[in-house]
């Protein structure tokens, strides 16, 4: 089910994702808080559409101004430890990885996911990219709900 938000002008194209982070000082007394501040925060969120005909509005944050926006909340693809993964269940990931080079590293900290969250798999992708985890963790990558 797709939300109508503003989104800086500059970021508004369908096909954008972004994780929404949640109001900021400048937003503090802005007559569009309510259409702007309505998302999850720490969710990942793709632009649908952009609502024809709606004015770019001004904004503190963004120096192109603000325009109406349809977004979906998003699967987030990830590695998890890969023992009991499977459709339907609910996982963690399994902690933060230095090694920010493997192929794999964007899976082991995936935007729009905490460590400390549980999330749906929706999906099992199957092996993840790298060769071998620097960790010694057996990981599955997987689709997880970002907005359970």
């Amino acid at each position: 089910m797709s939300t109508v938000t503003l989104i800086g002008s500059r970021l508004a194209e369908p096909g954008t994702e972004f994780v929404y982070e949640g109001e900021a000082d400048a937003c503090a007394g802005c007559p569009y808080r309510s259409q702007c501040l309505n998302l999850s925060q720490g969710t990942k969120y793709r632009i649908t559409s952009i609502r024809e005909n709606a004015q770019t509005l001004e904004c503190a944050i963004h120096d192109g101004g603000v325009r109406a926006v349809e977004v979906e909340p998003v699967t987030a693809r990830a590695n998890i430890t890969s023992k009991g993964a499977f459709a339907g269940s609910k996982t963690s990931l399994p902690g933060p990885c230095p090694y920010v080079e493997c192929p794999s590293h964007e899976y082991c900290e995936p935007d729009g996911i905490e460590f400390d969250e549980e999330y749906r798999i929706e999906a099992i992708i199957g092996e993840p990219p790298h060769e071998v985890c620097h960790l010694d963790r057996s990981l599955e990558l997987v689709e997880l709900n970002t907005d359970d």
